[in-house]
């Protein structure tokens, strides 16, 4: 393997917008992002309930069922 044409590996700072702050290895020394593990609904528990109803469901739940 050829020695000079690697790229440089070492520590690396992955900074989120949230503030907080990742160490890792990388050939890059910083990186910034938008989304972390701390602040990702998915991670956090703040995902949304998705409706699993169809379209002709909603129809009939929201006219059909509604008239009294």
């Amino acid at each position: 393997m050829k020695t000079e044409i690697q790229p440089k590996y070492g520590k690396a700072v992955i900074k989120c917008v949230c503030g907080n702050v990742i160490e890792t290895g990388s050939v890059k020394e910083e990186m910034k992002v938008d989304t972390c593990s701390k602040c990702h609904p998915f991670f956090t528990g703040q995902k949304q309930a998705m409706s699993n109803q169809g379209r002709a469901a909603k129809f009939t739940e929201k006219y059909l069922n509604n008239k009294k």
